[in-house]
This record gives C-alpha cells, structure tokens and sequence, in this order.
C-alpha cells in the first residue's frame, strides 16, 4: 500500500509558475508515477508521467509541452511537476498517481492504470 500527498498548489497570475509535490510513502523506485488534472466540470486528464528510467520514461500531454517538468528523487520518494508559464486554462485540481510495482510504462496516460491517488491540490491561474 502506497499512499501519495500533493502540496504545492495556489493561485497565481498567467505566465507565472508553480512547482507541485507528492510525497509518498513508500518505495517509488519501481512504480510508474503521473498527474493528473481536473478541471471544473471536465473529465480528470493525464498531465506527464515518468517511469522507473527517468531518462527514458518521460511523456507529456500536448499542451503542457514545453511549460511543464516531471520529476522524481527515488532517494526521497518525491515526484514534482514543475510548471511554468502558466495559463488560465491550466486551472485544475492536480493529482499525482501511483502504480503498482514494475508496471509496464505502456498505457502511462490511462487513469485505469494507476492504483494509488493522492486528494488533489488546487492550481488556479487567473488571467
């Protein structure tokens, strides 16, 4: 059992940035790791995730490209997301999401592929 704790999250201004973090309680090493993001009304989306070879196992949403960072330090069990250039339709609740062990990086942007979520931290961007 894992468990995940995003923190970060605030209110800041287009163009502006903000560094997500999600500490876990376990072991991250040999898990695939993502955010996630809600916004109001929409459906939960796939933001970036990393896998076990962060050098290697990196994908980013279209839209973050270029503006956003995933991270992960196994020696502390943190995954981060930084963000940059902000724009107001980055506005979500942002999650981080863990899987099993030595899962496959394959399927990395399905939610059904992650068995560990955190609650969620607030980003509104206003313009």
């Amino acid at each position: 059992q894992v468990q995940v704790v995003e923190s970060g999250g605030g209110v800041v201004q287009a163009g502006g940035s903000l560094r997500l973090s999600c500490a876990a309680s376990g072991d991250i090493s040999s898990l695939r790791l993502a955010w996630f993001r809600q916004p109001p009304g929409q459906e939960r989306e796939a933001v970036a995730a990393i896998g076990r070879n962060a050098l290697t196992e990196i994908a980013y949403a279209q839209s973050v490209k270029g503006r956003f960072t995933i991270s992960k330090d196994n020696a502390k069990n943190n995954l981060y997301l930084q963000m940059d250039s902000l724009k107001p339709e980055d506005t979500a609740m942002y999650f981080c999401a863990a899987s099993r062990p030595d899962s496959p990086f394959f399927g990395s942007f399905s939610p059904s592929t992650y068995t560990y979520w955190g609650q969620g931290t607030q980003v509104t961007v206003s313009s």
